[in-house]
């Protein structure tokens, strides 16, 4: 079913069937610019004429794609001296940019050579080096202060710290505190007699390690730079060296991939285990080989153990197409037991991180089959429930523990408001994963012509349908309205590095001289205004913009942590934080699991917390008030008198 066919895939992509993909990748960018757009231009009349105006209307991005795709018609029609189409197809593959795209399957047979490591190595650099770019972006006054030096900035960051710490400790959760549980209610954690992280288990394992040595950020930048390694080779799998290093090359610069690098979130492990699926079973299709099923499977079940519902969205298509592979007579080439043999290769994996996830949640819930993250949105957010008419529904379950504010944040999930949430999400993915013309033109071509080379190719755009179509019923669209989406960040960086495989050849072909320069350009302009400011026209990147936004959160808790070094002199303490319930954003209860650290924060509930009652449960701490405003700068503590020591 998913053979490769060599025969075809030798020769030239068909002239008129490219042609037909160009002028379809250029209308449907053409449509993109206008329907993005259309607000923008509406604002036209009232800004006047001019550049500075033009520029304020459209977004920096879209307004230098605008320009490139008024170049199209001229960059086509520009002709070399001659045109071959038999020769120039040979003398292509001479060329290195276009070298191992148009004879895949030939190309993977032969053993990596040392550029292709040297390639991976280099992919691998690179991720790294933006990872540690963003990571030092200044922010604020003075500059000294970086992006990667201010503490996290989502309440989910928090929560993998403290399963990171907790598994540190040699446990899977702590108990309760005995006298004042709901003292230490943080978001996302457990507290219902065991102390743990609502998350599944595979990112504060991944994590662990980093944060022994007091850098989890490194982490996640090794699984970036990792699944980046891992996409390259999958790309030299399905379309040779050439394809291989623009998917590689393409992954480690995402801005995107970058600004999720510098989150404490599941993503990066997450997509290291989908990455090192995608590879190993690309080529076990092509090998037949059980090392290759195993490693697949291996993959695929640490991607559980992150993020049990993408790993199932994404690995849906790769499981059908896998049994329906194992079913055919003449798949093994051999004896039957080749096929069990892989069956069971691929599965032992998954049976033992299935075995992993029944027993942690025992060893927190108390039942095999019920998770944190079940009893945690049961508990304190029942209307955030997965699926439509989630409001409704969650009011009928609200219980004493419901986080109120937190919890009447979420929006009733309707369809009309789930197929915002689809455009919403498909336009971020594009955006973020490189830009939205480029891969909205590559994915048109891609569909056209590359899977005719390779049906592999096919098992791409499914698990980017279906990994969208399992977040469906969720009624947040996500952060930076794509992270429930995210791991579909590498296929839409090996479709578009397949598409461009494809058009080099045919352009090569063709002698159509300028039309490589133009899609490099278009490549380079959603990377220069992803990380490039330039005055007067932008003032920064939109990576630079969104870590500047998230680093609004950030320096708020930093903020906190230098208020507490400066005014606690009296420790052991307990703060009590009293927040503005407006404030959903921000939530500064956050404590190691142990509650053993020299300052606690506390959750102090306005009508609720009795200080007295506070301070005979810890007579050993000194206690202290918070109440955060929004006049950052009035921020004060306020000692309790009474107070012991």
């Amino acid at each position: 079913m998913m053979s490769h066919r060599g025969s075809n895939s030798s020769r030239c992509p068909c002239p008129k069937t490219l042609l037909a993909a160009q002028w379809l990748a250029y209308l449907v960018a053409v449509v993109l610019l206008v329907v993005t757009n259309t607000a923008r231009f509406e604002r036209l009349a009232d800004l006047g004429a001019g550049a500075i105006g033009l520029t304020d209307a459209f977004d920096a991005e879209l307004l230098l794609d605008c320009f490139l795709l008024a170049l199209f018609p001229v960059c086509w029609f520009v002709r070399g001296r001659r045109s071959r189409t038999g020769a120039a197809c040979e003398e292509s593959k001479r060329d290195p940019d276009v070298a191992s795209t148009e004879s895949p399957n030939a190309a993977v047979r032969q053993t990596a050579g040392a550029r292709d490591w040297l390639m991976a190595v280099v992919v691998g650099g690179c991720s790294l080096a933006v990872s540690a770019w963003i990571s030092a972006r200044p922010i604020g006054e003075p500059e000294a202060i970086t992006f990667g030096s201010l503490p996290p900035a989502y309440h989910d960051e928090f929560s993998y710290l403290f399963q990171a710490k907790t598994f540190l400790a040699g446990r899977l959760s702590f108990p309760s505190h005995e006298t004042m549980p709901e003292l230490f209610d943080q978001m996302h954690v457990l507290n219902e007699g065991r102390f743990a992280s609502r998350y599944f288990p595979g990112t504060g394992a991944w994590m662990a390690p980093f944060l022994a040595v007091e850098h989890p950020y490194w982490g996640h930048w090794l699984a970036g730079a990792l699944s980046a390694m891992l996409i390259f080779w999958a790309g030299r799998e399905l379309g040779g060296s050439g394809v291989g290093a623009i998917a590689g090359m393409l992954m480690a610069v995402s801005p995107g991939i970058g600004i999720f690098g510098n989150l404490l979130l599941a993503h990066h492990p997450t997509l290291l285990g989908l990455s090192l699926f995608t590879f190993c079973f690309l080529r076990l299709l092509r090998t037949r080989w059980w090392c290759d099923a195993l490693l697949a499977g291996a993959g695929l079940a640490f991607a559980m153990l992150c993020r049990p519902m993408t790993a199932a969205g994404f690995g849906a298509p790769f499981g059908l197409v896998f049994f329906v592979w194992l079913c055919r007579h003449n798949v093994s080439n051999g004896p039957p037991f080749r096929r069990y043999a892989l069956l069971a290769a691929m599965v032992l994996p998954l049976a033992l991180g299935g075995g992993v996830m029944l027993a942690t949640n025992h060893a927190i819930t108390g039942a095999a089959f019920t998770t944190p993250y079940q009893v945690y949105t049961d508990t304190y957010t029942p209307r955030h429930v997965y699926g439509f008419n989630n409001r409704e529904r969650g009011e009928q379950r609200l219980g004493p523990r419901v986080i109120e504010n937190y919890d009447r944040w979420a929006e009733n999930l309707t369809p009309a408001l789930a197929v915002e949430n689809i455009k919403r999400r498909f336009t971020a993915s594009l955006q973020w994963t490189l830009g939205l013309v480029p891969l909205a033109m590559g994915a048109v071509v891609f569909l056209v012509v590359v899977p005719r080379q390779d049906r592999r190719w096919w098992l791409i755009p499914a698990a980017i349908v279906s990994l969208h179509a399992v977040h469906v019923p969720y009624w947040f669209v996500g952060i930076m309205e794509w992270h429930y989406v995210f791991e579909t960040a590498p296929l839409w960086i090996l479709m578009f590095a397949g598409a461009t495989g494809a058009l080099l050849t045919s352009w090569r072909t063709t002698r159509q001289v300028l039309m490589r320069h133009w899609w490099y350009a278009l490549v380079a302009t959603s990377l220069f205004t992803a990380y490039v400011g330039f005055e007067p026209f932008w003032t920064h990147g939109r990576a630079i913009d969104e870590i500047h936004e998230i680093a609004f959160s950030r320096t708020r808790y930093q903020l906190l942590r230098s208020l507490v070094e400066r005014d606690v002199h009296e420790r052991p303490a307990i703060l009590l934080i009293e927040h503005d319930p407006a404030d959903r954003s921000i939530d500064f209860v956050v404590n190691t699991p142990d509650l053993k650290a020299d300052v606690l924060y506390g959750r102090m509930r306005s009508g609720e917390t009795q200080l007295s009652q506070v301070q005979r449960a810890f007579p050993d701490r000194t206690c202290y008030v918070f109440r955060p405003s929004f006049q950052v700068q009035n921020w004060t503590l306020e000692r309790v008198e009474g107070s012991s020591r």
